[in-house]
């Protein structure tokens, strides 16, 4: 069974990211025009900010020229963060995606936007929004009613107090 470079570059990468408190998230080698780009997107529970991403990139930089990964031809290495509209695959993912907005393809097709309440094992708790002016229901996704997830860009998102009132009035309505 043979590996691809990009299943390498991760054996070789993941330790030095893992070490740096930053999970790996993707790997790519792409090639643009006549220069090849490496593509490496890192996270943590807590975002990755300017200062991680630097040390991280350096780090990587001299291990790829300390082991020759990428070999002699010459690459363009890029590190940066999952982005705004980021697809959850990972259980990580969803507990990151904790308070945000989400649009779910579900396994039967259907498409429901809502926002994550809370991640365990089994599945996410979510608030469905209101339409015409009704109150928001609570729904609860198993991961396997789960096609796709993808966070939304929200430009008057909820802050966290907001959602820590919805998951105390859920709860009030649970108990009912």
């Amino acid at each position: 069974m043979s590996t691809t470079q990009s299943e390498r570059l991760r054996e070789l990468l993941e330790p030095l990211v893992t070490s740096q408190g930053l999970d790996l998230e993707e790997i790519a080698v792409d090639s643009v025009g006549r220069k090849r780009v490496l593509r490496v997107v890192v996270d943590s529970d807590t975002g990755a900010d300017l200062d991680a991403i630097a040390d991280v990139s350096r780090a990587l930089s001299a291990k790829l020229d300390e082991t020759n990964a990428m070999g002699e031809d010459a690459y363009d290495l890029e590190v940066g963060t999952p982005g705004a509209e980021r697809l959850l695959t990972e259980h990580r993912h969803f507990v990151r995606a904790t308070g945000r907005l989400v649009r779910f393809r579900l396994a039967e097709g259907d498409e429901l936007v809502a926002r994550i309440l809370r991640v365990d094992d089994e599945g996410v708790d979510v608030e469905v929004p209101g339409v015409k002016g009704r109150k928001p229901t609570a729904r609860r996704l198993a991961f396997p009613e789960v096609a796709r997830a993808r966070v939304q860009v929200e430009f008057n998102r909820k802050d966290s107090t907001d959602s820590k009132n919805t998951e105390k009035d859920m709860k009030e309505e649970e108990e009912a």
